[in-house]
């Protein structure tokens, strides 16, 4: 019954983040005269944040959970006793750290860009930017970031908890929002570093800022691109390289199969 609620809480709590970034988009833009009903909103709206995501979840749930009736892992819950907060520290901090990595190799292999690039496809990053992406990356990704949880005998809440938190930092970072981390952009991964990363310059800046909560990464790995906000921004998003790219929910995930 519990987990039934958190799941009600975690959708109640996602809806009000993203009517928070649609009114502070307009309060505070990052790049003024982007539209809230922008080119592609129903797509990314209803196809990518609520059919694939619905869809996924069962997908991923259901594998999960025939791999630990069928192989029986009871003897592998070696986080079962560990506190609660502890796990979710873990869990967070080892996950970010696999993205980064993971991210940054699918902007540098052809076939693995191939199912990242609908994500840098819209020309207009908002709240709802970061949930365009093909579901073979949100596959492998889900999977990998829920699957320890599960099959270590961890809380089952942390699935809910790391969800909500993925969610709503993932509207945060793509948000059209002008705000200053100041100190803590060189921790903590914000719009003003994220948005050079969906750069569609000739700089190629989108080679950099892979990191997705945890903007340390980038600055120990030398992957960080971060101009002062106040002189400069980026001109531009997109695919421009792909112009051909389509617009349709279905057809962006068969392109990804086109031949090279």
């Amino acid at each position: 019954m519990l987990q039934i609620d958190l799941r009600a809480l975690s959708i109640i709590i996602v809806s009000f983040a993203a009517l928070f970034f649609i009114v502070i988009e307009k309060m505070f833009p990052y790049t003024r005269g982007q539209k809230t009903f922008r080119k592609g909103f129903f797509n990314d709206f209803f196809w990518y944040s609520i059919f694939q995501s619905y869809i996924l979840g069962l997908i991923i749930f259901n594998f999960l959970d025939f791999i630990y009736s069928t192989f029986s892992l009871d003897e592998y819950r070696v986080l079962a006793n560990i506190p609660i907060g502890l796990q979710f520290f873990i869990f967070l901090v080892t996950h970010d750290f696999y993205i980064y990595w993971f991210h940054r190799w699918q902007h540098n292999n052809k076939y693995l860009w191939r199912i990242h690039e609908a994500h840098h496809s819209t020309v207009d990053v908002d709240w709802l930017s970061g949930a365009r992406s093909h579901s073979l990356e949100i596959l492998i990704n889900q999977t990998i970031e829920f699957a320890p949880i599960i099959l270590l005998g961890a809380d089952p809440e942390i699935v809910i908890f790391k969800g909500t938190i993925s969610a709503i930092w993932g509207m945060f970072i793509h948000s059209n929002v002008d705000v200053r981390l100041g100190i803590l952009q060189y921790i903590i991964n914000g719009p003003e570093m994220h948005r050079w990363h969906h750069s569609d310059e000739e700089g190629k800046e989108y080679q950099n800022n892979y990191s997705t909560k945890l903007a340390i990464w980038d600055w120990i790995f030398n992957t960080a691109f971060f101009p002062d906000p106040r002189k400069r921004k980026p001109l531009k998003y997109g695919l421009s390289d792909t112009p051909d790219f389509p617009e349709n929910y279905f057809k962006q995930h068969i392109f990804a199969f086109r031949k090279f």
